[in-house]
């Protein structure tokens, strides 16, 4: 009772502050994507069962497909210095819906255009382009609402949208393994397609402006009127007598020009707010990149974002290759593999609760050291899995599989959390959220180079849907890239902590 009290104080909290319809749709789109997971295995079935393209060939067509997330800044610029009819937001939020939703239904409803790669491929990258433009975007307006509500809300926004992220990952994991053992493939493209309908038509009923920014034109009219109420009473304290018997229409006068001044200050307050976007000089385009780049060269800035740059570009990632192994040749199914990404998700928050209890305050360098020799060790048993050493002690396949998926994702967040904590603390006032989707930028782009270093690693090793010879050799090249990012941490600052700079 107490627990169900306290929950309903913070969402009534919350939406007094934000409004339900602003709320409604950050729950919505950090859901749709955790979602994403329902959908993507199925794509990774129509490359390999469908399309019989080999693990090299579906590693880098996946690695294109993604490289829309490596922009990001683009999409905060334009948004910032091109607004559409005065408004910067919610435009670019529905722009990003139509993006999210007519790929899927294309794909979805005709089996010609699916069947070719390069078409396929395509439709992928334009929904990545949609689902990236909505995350940029939905992050600008949560900076926009905390600033206009206040710091005190920016640590609820936050566990709000990571925690609908996480719930939509769980959700579409398990749903996705399911439909994927009882649904043809164009059918989950289809399903999938109402979630990004769902958001188009949410938008509609969001406000441009943050219910913060009405409240805070509304308590400067308040004060507006409270300050000529005082400067009123002020010109009357030296006058007579008579003063004393001023008639009930005089006083009713002087509330209706009080009420049409809190008015006429309110209606300029939101026009200098539409002016302001057309108006501001530093959000031209020329300077934005300017801004950016000047920002970006600064040393405290650049060798940090160098070393996380380094530790994701240098290890090939052979996701995919693993992937034809597990159903090729341990002829895992989908439902097991949905489940073992369900057990990734609660790993992940997993690893988030113990860096916040236990490592947020170590040495940056030594957080950052042990993310990595973990990441080696679950290479590790990866090589163990693919030898086939395992089966010796008794070990079955698929508990080989599940531990090393929830050890990995928890290992990563030990990586990822002091990378979005340095970031949040890197980014100098103004730019703070076109910078911060840079780092983003950066880390997305490292880590598709280090997919297309897997995809050119698996072709030059012969593996292919039939041949897994080499795969271990494969493993054991990622095991050295894995380390290797250990002997550039001096580009980390040593005195830096998990929490602070």
């Amino acid at each position: 009772m107490a627990a169900a009290a306290a929950s309903s104080w913070w969402a009534g909290r919350m939406a007094a502050a934000f409004g339900a319809p602003f709320l409604w749709i950050v729950c919505l789109i950090y859901f749709i994507q955790g979602f994403r997971s329902f959908v993507w295995t199925a794509v990774s079935y129509q490359m390999k069962d469908m399309m019989k393209l080999s693990p090299s060939a579906s590693q880098f067509l996946m690695s294109v497909a993604f490289f829309p997330w490596s922009i990001k800044p683009i999409y905060g610029i334009v948004s910032d210095c091109i607004p559409i009819k005065q408004r910067k937001r919610v435009p670019y939020l529905i722009i990003s819906s139509g993006l999210s939703l007519f790929p899927w239904l294309i794909i979805g409803l005709s089996e010609h255009l699916r069947s070719s790669s390069n078409f396929f491929t395509l439709m992928l990258v334009v929904q990545n382009l949609g689902s990236a433009m909505a995350d940029v975007v939905i992050d600008a307006m949560i900076a926009e609402a905390v600033r206009s509500e206040g710091s005190e809300f920016a640590g609820d926004l936050q566990s709000l949208s990571w925690s609908s992220m996480a719930v939509g990952g769980i959700f579409g994991s398990l749903l996705g393994g399911y439909a994927l053992s009882n649904l043809p493939l164009y059918t989950i493209y289809i399903i999938f397609s109402a979630l990004p309908l769902f958001q188009l038509v949410s938008c509609i009923f969001v406000e441009e402006y943050p219910k913060g920014f009405e409240n805070m034109v509304d308590n400067a009219a308040h004060d507006h009127a409270n300050d000529q109420n005082i400067d009123s009473t002020f010109a009357g304290e030296g006058s007579s007598e008579p003063l004393k018997y001023v008639g009930t229409r005089r006083r009713k006068g002087a509330h209706k020009k009080r009420k049409r001044r809190s008015l006429s200050i309110r209606s300029e307050a939101l026009e200098k707010h539409d002016k302001s976007i057309n108006a501001r000089p530093y959000l031209s385009l020329k300077s934005a990149f300017f801004s950016l780049c000047t920002a970006f060269k600064q040393p405290a800035i650049l060798r940090p974002m160098a070393w996380f740059f380094i530790s994701n570009a240098a290890i090939p990632n052979i996701s995919t290759v693993m992937f034809y192994y597990q159903t090729e040749v341990l002829h895992l199914e989908a439902s097991f593999l949905g489940t073992a990404r369900v057990i990734g998700w609660f790993s992940l928050m997993l690893g988030t609760y113990i860096y916040n209890r236990y490592l947020k305050h170590k040495k940056l360098r030594n957080i950052l050291m042990f993310a990595h020799v973990g990441l080696a060790i679950i290479t590790v048993l990866d090589i163990l899995l693919v030898s086939g050493l395992h089966i010796q002690y008794g070990i079955a396949d698929k508990y080989m599989v599940l531990w090393g998926s929830a050890l990995a994702d928890a290992i990563n967040q030990f990586k990822m959390m002091p990378f979005l904590i340095l970031s949040g603390q890197l980014c100098p006032p103004g730019i703070e959220g076109t910078l911060f989707a840079l780092f983003m930028s950066i880390n997305n782009l490292s880590s598709t180079l280090g997919s297309f270093l897997g995809a050119a690693l698996t072709s030059a090793l012969n593996i292919s849907s039939v041949q897994f010879d080499n795969l271990a050799l494969s493993l054991a090249v990622q095991l050295i890239g894995t380390l290797l990012p250990i002997g550039f941490l001096f580009l980390i600052p040593r005195e830096v902590t998990g929490l602070t700079s």
